[in-house]
């Protein structure tokens, strides 16, 4: 229990860290990741080196690399340099050299950091971030400097619908996506009375609602809704009032440490076994679930990718990303590879020709391939990704818990402005 109470605590901090990235919408590197350009190693042999007449092509990262947010960061980054490493840190016949910024969870010291890439460095894409404040904060200096921006984390619905530009692709998830994929199958497959909770923020209040819409479309009834606050240690009052609602199943959006706290503590109460948990990927994650013990056995959720999805892509990327960093890819991990290879396979089709930025921006529409979590490719309307998601369970095999894929929903194309 003494063991317990330690990694729970650790992972409060990782929490904030993975809640804020989704609303606002976990170790660090290195020190001195920041502003460190990547790509050219310092004795590189002359046919390592760009084209003559050719500069390198300048990827900014604009990602959280100090404080609670850092293995985000970290994470996302492993992901793009691991992607790079594939097409040896060169797309278009150029060079790639990536330029790290710290967005320090903090939108105007990002703001600060994306003008310094722009005016000092120059670069011809931006990526990033992790925080969707810091995202709209971005928003207007891409669109006014006509920045190519391929967001690859941030989730908050109005960066692709009401902050939209024609500048900003995200190749991430919106909040939409991820509670709405769950709606309909699970009025189909779990129950026909749902009881909604979620973390009291932005992000959680996107995700219920956009279960809510899809599931009370399909014929559910919300037997209730409650929002406990971000960060909470005690779920019991609420516990208690699901229990006393008498639903059929229960919807949850919770992540990092709070999802920790919540499966263990609905196992504590008495609901597990008893009323279904359902919610997003993020409850019984790969990364939070060795943490919860045996508690998130049975839990369904859904997700754009599984460390078990069994595909030729997924299985290649976890063995080449397990030899490199000797750990297991979080969903973090999958989004920056799969954001190397968006950006590479723009600079392909450009013939590595960033002069013109409105060529490079309507190039990221034309991009579509087979990604380890499965199918992508974009919206043109609302340059959103549209991807599969599937349905995840979590079993007991071994003695420990891992997940399996169950179903898939199919694509998810996120409606854009409503």
């Amino acid at each position: 229990m003494k063991k317990n109470k330690i990694v729970i605590a650790f992972l409060l901090v990782v929490s904030m860290a993975l809640l804020s990235a989704c609303g606002q919408s976990a170790t660090a590197p290195a020190s001195g990741a920041e502003n460190k350009p990547q790509g050219e190693a310092p004795n590189a042999s002359d046919g390592d080196k760009a084209p003559a007449n050719q500069a390198p092509v300048k990827i900014g990262a604009i990602l959280p690399y100090s404080g609670v947010y850092a293995s985000l960061g970290e994470n996302l980054t492993r992901g793009l340099e691991l992607y790079f490493e594939t097409v040896n840190w060169e797309a278009g016949g150029r060079k790639i050299e990536l330029i790290k910024e710290d967005e320090e969870n903090d939108p105007q010291a990002a703001l600060r950091k994306l003008r310094k890439l722009v005016e000092k460095d120059q670069i011809d894409i931006l990526t990033g971030p992790v925080s969707t404040a810091v995202a709209y904060a971005l928003r207007d200096e891409v669109d006014s400097k006509k920045i190519p921006f391929l967001v690859s984390h941030a989730g908050g619905n109005d960066l692709t619908r009401s902050k939209g530009s024609d500048y900003i692709w995200r190749s991430s998830f919106s909040s939409w996506q991820i509670g709405h994929s769950m709606g309909k199958y699970a009025y189909d497959h779990i129950s026909k009375k749902m009881y909604l909770v979620a973390a009291d923020y932005a992000f959680g209040h996107e995700v219920v609602t956009a279960f809510k819409e899809a599931y009370t479309a399909a014929g559910g009834e919300v037997a209730g809704e409650v929002f406990p606050p971000l960060g909470s240690n005690d779920y019991a009052s609420y516990l208690t009032q699901i229990k006393g609602a008498n639903p059929e199943a229960v919807y949850a959006f919770f992540a990092g440490s709070d999802a920790v706290r919540f499966v263990q503590q609905y196992e504590q109460y008495g609901l597990k076994g008893k009323i279904p948990l359902v919610g997003s990927g993020w409850l019984n994650a790969e990364d939070i679930r060795p943490a919860q013990g045996n508690s998130p056995e049975g839990i369904i959720s859904t997700m754009f990718w599984d460390y078990h999805l069994d595909t030729p892509e997924n299985m290649a990327f976890i063995e080449a990303y397990e030899k490199k960093y000797n750990q297991r890819p979080s969903i973090e991990s999958i989004e920056g590879y799969d954001a190397g290879r968006i950006i590479v396979e723009v600079l392909n089709s450009l013939n590595g020709d960033t002069s013109d930025k409105q060529k490079v921006t309507e190039a990221f529409g034309n991009v579509a391939f087979t990604s380890p979590r499965g199918p992508i490719k974009f919206d043109p309307t609302t340059h959103h990704i549209i991807q599969q998601l599937y349905v995840i369970q979590t079993e007991l095999k071994d003695g420990k818990t891992e997940n399996k894929v169950m179903d898939t929903i199919g694509e998810v194309q996120d409606p854009g402005k409503q």
